[in-house]
């Protein structure tokens, strides 16, 4: 459990008139027994120095298992408007005050406080704390800490930890993960996703969920409303899975079509279907969920590991648009940043962590990627630069596809590995194995780890895909000799 109290609050009884006294002059603050944080805690965006943490103040201790059952695809031609409080796995949010304490102590002694912030509806109830002047390969221990409007009913506090990332001049032992294709009535165990509780046996520490994180317009009930938007984000991390790994597993959110508004989409896309749910709501709910600053951004762990994330929806052009120079899913500002980032970079091992393919094969139908005719000109500007500029150490790792692969470029030799989807039941739609591109095929869910580490004089990559129970299904690894 990541929950547990700190101290207690109540009133200290002395001696009977005289704690009546102090009653009546100033109101006692009771304590509950339970925590009003029943979708958790995130960490996003821990560098060297700082972190983000979430939290959200919930009207219960737990998502509701008595409500409406919706474990179905949605129905595009019949949506509905529902009330989430109905459903079952909501967790209305509610009014209050949030705290932070951190330290490196698991005990907090000493610790640094970030002092009482109110929570409203207008951001569904949540809030970031922004650390800084952290200490570099420093573990961390946290406690968020929440009470009532007044402050005068408090609740458990929820407990968790998180390690900063090491100078990028120290090797250090770096592994994480990636994951994608996380659609609710595809869960796989009454506890959520079995392949949460796989990753967390590794240590891992960061995961970048590639997007898909939900699926407003497939997984039932489709969103019409922002209301039902958020709903999709609450009954998925409310799952105790989720939240024993997020409370331990700083994260880099990416996102993709389903979790931003709608299949395939681009900004401005515009469905009747999905009522008075739009892009710029889709954006809204994404940025009060996710604990992050920019839509794209490179992280350093050490001497031997960068990556870079990558924002695939909010600067695309349509994918109807006629392919070209002017066509991008980039956007020629994010494009050079990343180019500029990539040559910059001495780190031994460059990954770029991609919401959608780069190398691919896809299938004939998609339209929305770089390994798709509809974006044939960036996608081999790209590849062909990285061939140019980055010969040895760079590799792509992407979701976005409901298989597993690793693929090789023909032409340009770049290296992808598409983590798969979290669960064997989202796994579908394969085109089958490729012996021009495929390493490795594997039409099932997991995820992807990988790591790095420095072994006597060699810098070594390992790139691993494990099944959703974490056995490892295929490893491709790499090494150089470093002075």
């Amino acid at each position: 459990m990541i929950s547990q109290p700190l101290r207690s609050y109540r009133c200290r009884l002395l001696f009977p008139l005289f704690s009546i006294a102090i009653c009546l002059f100033n109101a006692c603050t009771t304590t509950l027994d339970e925590t009003r944080q029943a979708t958790g805690i995130r960490i996003g965006e821990v560098t060297e120095t700082s972190a983000i943490i979430w939290t959200r103040i919930t009207e219960k201790t737990g998502r509701r298992t008595d409500g409406i059952v919706r474990r179905k695809r949605a129905d595009k031609k019949n949506p509905e408007q529902l009330n989430p409080n109905d459903l079952e796995g909501s967790v209305p949010g509610a009014q209050g005050r949030v705290r932070l304490l951190y330290g490196t102590t698991e005990s907090l002694e000493e610790a640094t406080e970030i002092g009482w912030r109110t929570v409203s509806a207008e951001s569904d109830f949540t809030h970031h704390f922004r650390l800084t002047g952290l200490q570099p390969r420093t573990l961390y221990y946290f406690s968020t800490e929440t009470s009532n409007l007044d402050g005068s009913e408090l609740h458990q506090p929820m407990r968790g930890q998180f390690e900063t990332a090491p100078p990028a001049t120290e090797y250090a032992d770096i592994t994480f993960t990636v994951i994608t294709g996380q659609a609710y009535r595809d869960a796989d165990y009454e506890e959520g996703f079995m392949a949460y509780d796989s990753m967390g046996k590794l240590n891992p520490k960061f995961i970048v969920p590639t997007g898909d994180t939900v699926y407003y317009d497939s997984d039932d009930p489709m969103v019409t409303s922002i209301d039902l938007a958020r709903y999709h984000w609450h009954r998925l991390y409310s799952y105790p899975s989720l939240m024993r790994f997020h409370g331990k597993v700083p994260a880099y959110w990416e996102k993709d079509d389903h979790d931003s508004y709608h299949d395939d989409n681009w900004p401005g896309l515009s469905y009747d279907y999905m009522g008075t749910f739009s892009w710029e709501q889709g954006l809204k709910v994404y940025a009060e969920q996710a604990p992050m600053d920019k839509p794209y951004r490179t992280f350093r762990w050490g001497k031997g590991l960068q990556i870079w994330v990558v924002e695939g929806r909010d600067f695309r052009s349509p994918n109807t648009m006629t392919d070209g120079p002017d066509k991008s899913i980039w956007g020629a500002e994010q494009k050079q940043w990343l180019k500029d980032t990539l040559l910059a970079s001495d780190a031994d091992w460059k990954v770029l962590v991609s919401p959608t393919p780069i190398v691919g094969p896809d299938r004939s139908n998609k339209h929305d990627n770089h390994s798709n005719d509809a974006f044939t000109h960036e996608g081999d500007e790209f590849r062909g630069w990285a061939q140019a500029n980055l010969p040895d150490n760079f590799f792509i790792a992407n979701g976005d596809r409901h298989w597993q692969y690793h693929s090789v470029h023909p032409a340009t030799g770049v290296n992808e590995f598409s983590c798969g989807p979290i669960s064997d039941q989202h796994a579908s739609g394969s085109p089958g194995y490729d012996p021009e591109y495929h390493r490795f095929h594997r039409e099932k869910g997991g995820f992807l780890s990988v790591h790095t580490k420095l072994e006597g004089d060699r810098s070594t990559i390992e790139f691993v895909f494990h099944a959703v129970d974490g056995s490892v299904v295929y490893r491709y690894g790499r090494a150089r000799a470093v002075e």
